[in-house]
């Protein structure tokens, strides 16, 4: 029976929040609860699993937190201000050089992991030349799709978050083995950029202009940026990104460590810091918010041996001589898969089962984790229309989202099976 309830509890899920009765955090608390005590669990039993799966989620939220808030200090202090500069004035009206530094400066942004930011401060920089040059903005749009799908693989992107989040585990274990995946990704997409770039040289020739990107800037973007700090972020930055992939401390110390030396070093006075703070505060709020609610579900399901009891018949239904494929198979299929599933349906809904089967069949959950990363809602999760942030892309871009999906969407496939391929030879996941 517990079986049974279990798989109830993931369908009602599913339903609720692609049909939109519930939101994801609230369907996420009240769903398995209800079922916990359909199953029989008391309220005590029910919060002691809840509890449970809060604490084993709390590092990865407090990671996302911090992280978000990082990045987002960087980003308003002027970080990467210089290498944009110098992309727009390196472009020179080549559209060849146009579309590939569209794609060297999304896969810049990226970098905090937050695809409504990137769009909007790509988009913004570059739209004027598009327009200028007369270029296809479904190009655009595509390559800053492509762009940032790679780039998502980065630890404290929510996608990569929701994976850790359920699988109980860290970066060190579910990012670092798919980094040559991911820089071969990265390859992957800017190959395909100078594809796009020769067939619009080819048709508009090259057209010399002058643009500043920094015309664009509003008031109080001007007043946050600290151009005399641009070496110590960067050298703060560096030295971050090298101890993550180190693992010289655990990741959520490190981020908090981090974000607070960043905010302090660029707005030392408090007015600044609480103006920080509070543009960013609900994004932060939102997404770790429901990492936590995240923790009431697996906790539920997993304290309860619902998804064991699952599991359990899903490994009475694949022969163990095939269970080996599984990883790739996810991994094949996850960029699609962003069409049917949102980020929370398919990491919270079907990750959770897919893990303990593999584990039940001898194969290492956490390349199921993996798998899924290298399209699930990563490189994915600009062309679906369940996420909010592919509309921003189209709408800041001017193009229809069916010309959109049709023109990029074997392109993105195409750079999950070439991480897939190269998963598989580094041994992130395994045949």
């Amino acid at each position: 029976m517990l079986a049974f309830y279990g798989f109830a509890t993931i369908i009602v899920f599913l339903v609720l929040i692609m049909t939109k009765r519930l939101s994801v955090i609230t369907a996420l608390v009240l769903v398995p609860i209800v079922f916990a005590f359909i199953a029989g669990f008391d309220y005590k039993e029910v919060g002691a699993m809840a509890l449970t799966g809060i604490k084993q989620v709390a590092p990865t939220g407090i990671l996302l937190m911090f992280a978000v808030l990082y990045f987002s200090v960087m980003l308003d202090a002027g970080l990467f201000d210089p290498v944009i500069a110098f992309i727009v004035r390196s472009v020179k009206g080549d559209p060849l050089k146009v579309i590939v530094g569209t794609a060297l400066l999304t896969m810049l942004v990226h970098l905090d992991g937050d695809g409504t930011a990137t769009f909007m401060i790509v988009l913004s920089t570059f739209i004027p030349i598009y327009k200028k040059l007369g270029m296809s903005r479904v190009i655009l749009a595509g390559v800053v799709a492509l762009s940032v799908g790679p780039m998502h693989l980065v630890p404290w992107s929510g996608t990569s978050v929701r994976a850790m989040s359920t699988l109980n585990t860290d970066a060190v274990h579910m990012f670092n083995p798919n980094i040559p995946a991911m820089l071969g990704g990265l390859i992957w997409v800017l190959f395909v950029a100078y594809i796009f770039g020769r067939r619009e040289r080819r048709r508009i020739g090259i057209i010399k202009f002058d643009y500043d990107y920094k015309e664009n800037f509003t008031d109080e973007q001007r007043s946050l940026r600290r151009p005399k700090l641009i070496l110590v972020n960067a050298i703060i930055t560096i030295a971050l990104i090298t101890a993550l992939l180190m693992a010289v401390i655990p990741a959520p110390a490190l981020f908090v460590i981090a974000a607070i030396i960043a905010l302090m070093i660029n707005y030392s006075k408090l007015p600044d810091q609480q103006k920080i703070l509070k543009s960013h505060g609900a994004n932060i709020f939102l997404v770790s918010s429901m990492i936590f609610a995240a923790g009431v579900y697996s906790g539920i399901l997993t304290e309860s041996k619902m998804i064991e009891a699952m599991s359990t018949e899903l490994v009475n239904l694949i022969p163990k001589e095939h269970a080996s494929f599984i990883p790739a198979i996810t991994a094949v299929i996850s960029m699609p898969a962003s069409i049917l599933f949102t980020p929370d349906a398919y990491y919270y809904g079907v990750v959770p089962v897919l893990s303990h089967t593999c584990t039940q069949l001898g194969v290492d959950p956490l390349e199921i984790g993996r798998a899924s990363l290298l399209g699930q809602m990563t490189v994915g999760f600009p062309l679906s229309p369940l996420t909010a942030s592919t509309f921003l892309l189209i709408g800041l871009a001017e193009v229809e989202l069916g010309a959109h999906q049709k023109f990029i969407f074997k392109w993105a496939w195409g750079t999950t099976i070439v991480m897939t391929m190269i998963a598989l030879l580094t041994g992130s996941i395994h045949i």
